[in-house]
């Protein structure tokens, strides 16, 4: 499943195509994904301005100037791709992709300022991705109410982590993957993160004081920016906006590398189950 650094990488993709262009044709081709489209989807988009393309936490959002923010959810196996130069889509029209895929769901026909028409695609396989409508104002009250920290924000620091952490039984490397701890963070990244700051994925989260939450703060900090440069980690089905795949995962230091030698001191990687996600860690740096 895509994680911070993949959807963060989808954002900084699409925000050139799509910033200030106006969604001029809409394609619907199915009533859902993991949930239903809002009612009256395709006539509450066309005509809409596209104001902005931010990141919440894996969630992207297209604030529209209609006071609505059109919010997706990559799922496991979503995907965004956009195709340049292309004719629009004329109202009503069924657009058959190039070659043809029965898993692009969402076709968006936008021009920019410039005049220039492009063709947002939402594709995915497996249909565990969203797409929703929600009011703009008091949009951190509906969906992303219980959201933590976005973590490469200044919000998130020591003091916030062991604040969060405090009285928490389960073991760190659950804890972290709590969205109401800290926003955005998924397996790949904590495990990263956690050899980096030496702490065991098996340490008790209320456990956690100032100097080790130091330590892992920066650790996260730095395993998010890196792999954010290296445009996120591609396992599967993972690919940028331009199609491109991530670099990250050439990278790992422990993650899917059980019985590799560890990357800081040559210890065989383990491996073990934590709430159903395999955990990749080195009992020799990890305390």
């Amino acid at each position: 499943m895509p994680e911070l650094p993949e959807v963060e990488t989808v954002k900084r993709g699409l925000a050139p195509a799509m910033t200030g262009s106006v969604i001029t044709a809409v394609d619907q081709r199915r009533p859902d994904l993991r949930f239903p489209f809002p009612d009256n989807f395709a006539q509450r988009l066309t005509g809409a301005k596209v104001e902005a393309v931010e990141r919440r936490a894996k969630f992207l959002l297209f604030p529209l100037d209609s006071q609505e923010t059109m919010i997706a959810h990559l799922g496991m196996t979503g995907r965004f791709s956009i195709d340049t130069g292309r004719q629009t889509i004329e109202p009503g029209a069924f657009y058959a992709p190039d070659p043809p895929s029965g898993h692009d769901h969402l076709v968006l026909d936008v021009r920019a300022p410039s005049g220039l028409s492009q063709r947002i695609t939402f594709s995915d396989p497996r249909r565990f991705g969203f797409i929703e409508l929600f009011p703009t104002q008091g949009l951190e009250a509906g969906r992303l109410a219980a959201l933590g920290p976005e973590p490469l924000s200044d919000a998130f620091s020591a003091e916030a982590l062991v604040s969060r952490l405090k009285g928490k039984a389960t073991p760190i490397k659950s804890a972290l993957l709590d969205q109401k701890v800290v926003a955005g963070l998924g397996n790949i990244y904590v495990c990263e993160a956690l050899l980096r700051a030496g702490i065991s994925p098996k340490r008790l989260a209320r456990s956690i004081g100032k100097v080790r939450a130091e330590r892992l703060v920066a650790a996260i900090k730095d395993v998010l920016s890196e792999a954010i440069e290296a445009g996120g980690s591609t396992l599967r089905d993972y690919a940028a906006a331009d199609g491109s795949e991530g670099g990250y995962q050439q990278r790992f230091y422990v993650y899917d590398r059980e019985g590799e030698p560890c990357r800081l001191c040559g210890s065989p990687v383990k491996r073990m189950v934590q709430s159903g996600r395999s955990t990749f860690y080195c009992s020799a740096c990890q305390r």
